[in-house]
């Protein structure tokens, strides 16, 4: 299937390509350093600001974390909120070694003195395989080569660095305008399986010249990280190395935000729009995937109740089967919505079923209806399926992405150190 997700137009924003680099004042690059036996593939990448950025990040809950977020943690502590750089490498997630810490820590450094910075400037990320000891030789000895290779249009160098079982690259970044300057708002991920995030998803990295304090940033990424990356699923298992790390500059010029205020509205709706289409990307891009998901719920009586029976249906094992099947089993949509841990009337449950092809209902106040089987063959046979649910007790509506469970998956999985 193709990969490209269909992004969704917003009024006041406009998709720009450069990633990482579409914000001014930031170059990236990437390279192999030997990590990944294959010379072809980059598996150390580097994005750095021009000048000091305010900054905020979101980690894996799981109690098991890498090194990497431990002193990208500390970093940002000591520095409240500042940050210059960030270098990441995939092969290797540095997680669970007795000397990962300082590892980690390493890494920051050698940056730091190859740009005449401070090591707590630099915030490091790390994917691959866990419990193998990262070996540090290889980074060192590559530094100068990634340092001297920083460019403004380096993004996607960058991108592939952090690739591990990733098809594709993902890549968005938008303009729009604050107090009469035109200012950007990009973004890379990394993900293909072990994504079942409780606050962030994979790497991500987001980057933009807007001035606003670090404060802000973080206010936003909390909010908005509950609406997109917490509501993706690919397989139900939360990684040990998530993050989400966003940095700003300031380069646009315009006045630093610094309240909840309506130039905060129009930064926070341009974060949502590179994260909920990055998320759409993670999920289109699943391991061994055909089809990309995305469960609608709306009439819910809260927020919280739209999320979390959008996520049921999208962790459901079964229903990813039967989307993968193109077997339109929507008792299997009824099943994931009644074990939701949530409260509402299943009596009063519409569901339907839609794609390019069209939308077909398959059950409404909680029962079937009748349907054309072949119909509903053509529908699912995309490669982007909605499922559209209403609980019809309620204003509120949230979405979750996810993709198909297919053969390939168990076969990606089933040797995964190889």
């Amino acid at each position: 299937m193709s990969k490209q997700i269909t992004k969704i137009e917003y009024d006041g924003y406009t998709y720009e390509e450069g990633g990482v680099c579409a914000a001014k004042g930031f170059r990236a690059n990437g390279l192999n350093c030997g990590l990944n036996p294959n010379p072809n593939k980059n598996d150390l990448g580097l994005v750095v600001s021009d000048v000091i950025c305010n900054a905020a990040a979101v980690y894996t809950q799981n109690k098991v974390k890498g090194a990497p977020i431990l002193v990208t943690k500390k970093h940002l502590t000591a520095t409240n909120g500042k940050c210059k750089a960030v270098i990441a490498n995939s092969k290797n997630a540095n997680t669970c070694n007795a000397d990962g810490e300082e590892k980690a820590a390493k890494m920051a450094a050698l940056v730091a003195a190859k740009l005449g910075i401070k090591t707590e400037e630099v915030a490091v990320a790390s994917t691959g395989v866990i419990g193998q000891i990262l070996p540090i030789e290889p980074i060192e000895t590559h530094m100068d080569a990634l340092v001297a290779g920083l460019t403004y249009d380096g993004n996607t160098r960058a991108n592939e660095a952090i690739m591990t079982t990733d098809t594709v690259t993902k890549q968005v970044a938008v303009s729009f305008v604050i107090d009469g300057v035109t200012c950007h708002l990009g973004g890379m991920a990394k993900g293909s399986g072990m994504i079942h995030p409780n606050m962030a998803t994979t790497l991500n990295f987001i980057t933009s010249d807007v001035a606003i304090s670090a404060e802000m940033i973080q206010k936003a990424l909390d909010e908005i990280v509950k609406v997109t990356y917490n509501c993706l699923s690919i397989d139900g298992d939360t990684s040990t190395n998530d993050m989400v790390l966003v940095m700003a500059n300031g380069q646009a010029a315009n006045q630093e935000i610094t309240l909840a205020d309506a130039n905060f509205a129009i930064f926070k709706q341009a974060l949502y729009i590179v994260m909920s289409n990055m998320t759409k990307m993670l999920a289109k891009d699943g391991e061994g995937a055909t089809k990309l998901l995305e469960c609608e719920c709306k009439g819910a009586p809260d927020l919280d109740t739209a999320i979390t029976v959008a996520k049921s249906v999208i962790c459901s094992p079964l229903f990813k089967c039967a989307m993968f099947g193109e077997d339109a089993n929507w008792g299997r949509i009824l099943c994931a919505i009644g074990y939701a841990d949530a409260s509402f009337d299943i009596d009063k449950v519409d569901v339907s079923l839609a794609s390019k092809k069209g939308i077909m209902p398959v059950c409404q106040n909680g029962a079937g209806v009748a349907f054309s089987e072949e119909f509903a063959k053509e529908l699912l046979a995309e490669d982007e399926i909605q499922i559209l649910v209403d609980l019809g007790q309620g204003e509120s509506a949230a979405k979750a992405w996810g993709c198909d469970l297919t053969y390939d998956y168990v076969k990606i999985n089933g040797d995964y150190r190889s």
